[in-house]
């Protein structure tokens, strides 16, 4: 990942295609067609100013193509033909011989001073051994293949026309696939439209051009939307097949089904002279109330040709098709229509030719899995069908939709009423740029655009020139409304907020100039000083999973460094990563944007790095890992507060504590403590904290019966905002800001306690063979919270937390009782009293020997029932009494089996559960 910037391949192109033209006067007695543009390889020559393309190019298998929206700018624009027709030769290519077709006759006429020689005919035919045709978009007709048999091998063909007057004459025609022109250029990913296009001397700029006006939809879609729902009004996507959420970004892409969000399930585009129809879970296409919708789908992607459908041999037929010949098969290029899942891009650019010339292409899967199955990888540029499906302008993602009962569009309505990427992303643009009022229903679906967006930018397309003004886009949109400056005082509610907060990272990561974007997404921005070619030494041995290396480094918002790395960590699942906090925000009310960290796999020796939102520098080591003895240097960075057991003397530290950065770290035996800078600063003794924390982690081992010394070190992370609840356990622990101060006080510790940091570090040592989820997830981990007050602490039960007072805890145990012992309300602190009734009477020692017992065994039970009673059998062998009773009055499960078990050791008779029966 590099923060350069980005180069779109097709500039050279647009270069020569434009060399020594200042501009182009279209105020010429000719009204152009808007030509629409799709796919990877086309791009605008000339765009007006309300975004319409007049001219345009693009490449087909090792041939170019250039289209005028009108066959008069063959003769009224000579030097720009020379340089088409130069261009349109390939490189390297010394034929100089063009053939024209005798309707535009006057092209030769032009060249005849030019190096340049022309052939004159009737007809393609006519044109042997020619590098270059040059044709109307008339007079193709019966020679459609040949032309294409020429592009594919590395000719260059120069078409102009216009299609508006053609439609108005064939009203029921579809001009994208019908019309003569497209029937050549269409494969190319350029169409003649129907439309006009505005004419006006336009200037020949440096760069391809672009216009936020120019990202929108090229057709309406209302007749494919009638062929396809005829006799459907609704899609039943009901039971446990899950879909992924579809994004329909190509400007001749179109959603079908839809759920009420907005999400997409179904969806179709055009692609070339063919089309394409998704649907997000193969599953769909067995279903027999989607059979009407089936058999309609096929023959849209038929279009007529009554041809063979082929099913790959790992595709379900779909039901309901009629009157086509359906046969199991792999690929071939004779079907009419192609039937496959997207778990696979075998035949990928075989499929992409097939649909471009013609063919239809039906595909179903999911990516939720794939993603879920691949940790760290984009959906959008790896899962395999979106190898084939990207380009056609649609894109599988992880996101799920639940199974429903959704009303089918109304095809008239369609547009108006149903979420569209482009069509929102337009009217976004309009609201930006121009004030337009957005509807109630458009404002609605802003943070889903928002989302949409941040998928699309991820696709780091970069050749294709929809994907380049869809960034230019959003570049545009975000320097001219800024991001929203997001903190606890002022937090992001507004959907345009959302959006600009969820967008504008992702635009900082793929704009051609990050730099210039910078001073409007942060604010403030102040600069601090640096250390230069700091060194870091890395020993490792990561027993306990993934695991973060901390550096004692900072990079401030924007900033960016290179990494010298040693090379037996290059390619080995080593990653850098910038930022402590790794939760990601759904909330509707934000304190900060809602994903802050980056992470860089280390490929190379030599790395740059950084993070729009800035963080501190750490090497994320893969699991089971050994080295020792490694550097790394980094080039500059902002110090941070960093104490390190062990290794930070106190006069370091002294001036450590005053760094500039905003983030420390205090790193003790076994946890890391990651809190803003301002409540260590005051931190005068944290060899004092270290000691307490290291009694605290010590008492976490001896409970959990593990040795002292964790696998991998513990590490919490104090922040404003985080996913969920107001701490969450994992690696690492996430908790809120406040929570901070009293996490590195030890008078605080001593005299107040830690319940919540403690539970989650409890959360940490929970193992579901003694877990009853959902009854005690919340529960057992409140054993360590009890133990560390009580024996590290010294701080009583009933101070530790206000639910342990003994009149509280025996107020649940009678109301439990009361309730007729249910397990369905037998959770959090009812069931923690399940276990302090066995801690009063038996002592912390018998849990240890249990937890010590459950290490040593192995095939363990699935189901609640039979952990239940292996745990009540192995807490009563390990205390030498029969505990049976006791778990019944409890409502546990207890098996007669168990019982049997247990029927020599004598019974537990005046547990405290007997008062209440």
């Amino acid at each position: 990942m590099s923060n350069q910037p980005i180069q779109n391949q097709h500039e050279d192109a647009y270069m020569s295609l434009m060399r020594g033209l200042k501009e182009l006067d279209l105020r010429v007695p000719c009204v152009p067609s808007d030509l629409v543009l799709t796919g990877d390889h086309a791009f605008p020559l000339a765009m007006n100013s309300r975004g319409q393309v007049l001219m345009a190019a693009s490449l087909y298998g090792r041939g170019r193509i250039v289209v005028l929206g009108h066959e008069g700018y063959l003769t009224t624009f000579p030097a720009l033909v020379e340089n088409a027709l130069t261009w349109l030769r390939g490189d390297g290519s010394d034929n100089l011989s063009v053939g024209v077709h005798n309707k535009v006759k006057a092209v030769a006429d032009n060249l005849s001073k030019s190096s340049f020689q022309a052939k004159v005919g009737g007809a393609f035919g006519d044109s042997r051994d020619v590098g270059v045709y040059v044709t109307d978009a008339y007079s193709v007709g019966g020679e459609v293949k040949d032309l294409l048999a020429f592009l594919k091998a590395g000719g260059g063909i120069l078409i102009a026309g216009q299609a508006w007057n053609w439609a108005s004459m064939h009203p029921k025609e579809n001009t994208l696939l019908q019309f003569e022109g497209n029937k050549v250029c269409g494969v190319t990913g350029i169409y003649f439209s129907k439309h006009q296009a505005e004419t006006e001397c336009l200037p020949v700029y440096p760069q391809i051009p672009s216009s936020w006006m120019a990202v929108v939809i090229g057709k309406d879609f209302e007749d494919d939307l009638e062929f396809l729902l005829e006799g459907v009004s609704e899609f039943d996507i009901q039971g446990p097949s899950i879909a992924s959420e579809i994004l329909v970004h190509g400007s001749l892409a179109f959603p079908i089904g839809t759920n009420a969000n907005g999400q997409t399930f179904l969806a179709g585009a055009y692609y070339g002279q063919g089309r394409v129809i998704v649907v997000s879970h193969e599953g769909f296409l067995r279903r027999e109330t989607l059979a009407p919708f089936w058999n309609n789908a096929i023959h849209w992607l038929d279009e007529g040709r009554q041809g063979v459908v082929g099913v790959a041999n790992n595709a379900p037929k779909p039901l309901g098709i009629s009157g086509l010949k359906c046969e199991k098969t792999d690929f071939r290029d004779d079907l009419s229509v192609f039937v496959c899942t997207a778990y696979s891009d075998n035949h990928m650019e075989e499929i992409r030719d097939f649909v471009a010339e013609g063919g239809g292409l039906l595909i179903g899967g999911h990516a939720w899995y794939w993603a879920q199955s691949h940790p760290g990888k984009n959906e959008v540029t790896d899962f395999p069908g979106n190898h084939i499906l990207n380009t056609m302008g649609l894109s599988l993602l992880r996101e799920t939709i639940p199974g429903g009962l959704h009303k089918a569009p109304v095809p008239n309505q369609a547009i108006k009423d149903t979420y569209h990427f482009r069509h929102l992303l337009h009217r976004f643009a309009c609201h930006v740029s121009q004030g337009e009022k957005l509807s109630k229903h458009e404002e609605e679906h802003l943070k889903k655009l928002g989302k949409d967006c941040a998928s699309y930018l991820k696709m780091k397309a970069h050749n294709c020139s929809s994907y380049t003004q869809v960034v230019s886009t959003l570049t545009d949109i975000v320097m001219k409304s800024g991001m929203p400056q997001v903190c606890e005082s002022c937090p992001v509610t507004s959907p345009k907020d959302h959006l600009l907060i969820i967008v504008a990272p992702e635009v900082y990561k793929v704009c051609p100039n990050p730099d210039a974007l910078l001073p409007y997404l942060i604010q403030h921005n102040p600069l601090m000083p640096v250390v230069y070619n700091h060194k870091i030494n890395i020993n490792v041995n990561t027993a306990g999973g993934e695991e973060w290396i901390s550096t004692g480094l900072y990079l401030s918002p924007g900033m960016k460094t290179y990494m010298a790395l040693p090379a037996e960590i290059v390619n080995k699942e080593w990653k850098i990563q910038i930022g402590c906090q790794t939760d990601s925000l759904k909330n509707a009310e934000l304190k900060r944007a809602p994903s802050v960290h980056e992470r860089f796999p280390v490929t190379s020796q030599m790395m740059q790095v950084w993070n729009l939102w800035g963080g501190l520098i750490y090497l994320v080591a893969p699991p089971k890992t050994q080295v020792e003895g490694l550097e790394v240097t980094v080039q500059m960075a902002v110090p941070a507060p960093y104490y390190k057991s062990g290794e930070t003397t106190p006069a370091a530290w002294s001036l450590l504590r005053t760094a500039p950065s905003p983030w420390a770290e205090l790193e003790f035996d076994n946890i890391i403590l990651t809190v803003p800078s301002d409540v260590v600063r005051e931190l005068e003794r944290p060899d004092e904290l270290a000691a307490l924390w290291d009694d605290i982690m010590k008492a976490i081992a001896d409970l959990a019966v593990i040795p002292h010394k964790f696998p991998r070190k513990e590490r919490f992370v104090t922040d404003v905002q985080i996913s969920h609840g107001w701490m969450h356990a994992g690696y690492p622990i996430m908790t809120h800001r406040s929570t901070a101060a009293e996490m590195v006080s030890t008078d605080n510790i001593r005299t107040k306690g830690l319940w919540g940091p403690i539970h989650e570090m409890g959360h940490n040592q929970q193992r579901s063979c003694w877990e009853f989820r959902p009854h005690t997830t919340e529960c057992t981990c409140n054993l360590w919270s009890v133990y560390v007050h009580e024996e590290v602490l010294g701080i009583n039960r009933e101070k530790a937390h206000p639910a342990m007072t003994l009149e509280k805890r025996n107020g649940r145990a009678k109301e439990y009782a009361k309730g007729g012992n249910k397990l369905s309300s037998w959770s959090m602190w009812v069931a923690l009293e399940t276990y302090m009734q066995l801690q009063d009477k038996f002592g912390w020692d018998a849990f240890k020997k249990v937890f010590a017992a459950y290490h040593k065994m192995s095939n363990f039970p699935n189901d609640n029932d039979g952990k239940m009673n292996l745990y009540a059998e192995t807490f009563s062998q390990t205390v030498g009494m029969n505990l049976c009773g006791f778990f019944k009055a409890w409502g546990w499960p207890i098996e007669r089996a168990t019982e049997e078990k247990l029927y020599n050791l004598p019974p537990w008779t005046d547990h405290p559960m007997v008062q209440y029966g």
